[in-house]
């Protein structure tokens, strides 16, 4: 299981950045067909534990996303620097969390 739990967030950390195109990161909280795609190519390399796994952390992701997103792009425009990493990190906590019970679970 421990192999599992480093592998999912290793999976996630390229899922979230590495496939997430800069259109998308300047996109996804003005366009919700935008952030739809970026969780759609999130995803696919959580195939790895299933269709199932995949298809729910993929949905968990746009409605983390969906929020997050939106708040960030505010704070961001705000200047609000400290605040705007503040839920990054709160949003990357949240994709850990899910993505680790959901292990377990499903």
């Amino acid at each position: 299981m421990l192999f599992d739990i480093v592998t999912v967030i290793w999976i996630h950390f390229i899922a979230d950045f590495f496939l997430q195109s800069s259109y998308m990161s300047m996109n996804k909280s003005k366009k919700s067909l935008v952030l739809l795609f970026h969780c759609f190519v999130y995803s696919l390399p959580l195939l790895y534990f299933g269709w199932q796994f995949a298809i729910f952390n993929g949905g968990c992701h746009f409605i983390v996303d969906y929020f997050t997103s939106r708040i960030t792009s505010m704070l961001y425009s705000k200047k609000e620097y400290h605040w705007f990493f503040v839920v990054i990190g709160f949003d990357q906590a949240v994709h850990m969390t899910v993505l680790i019970l959901s292990l377990f679970l499903l």
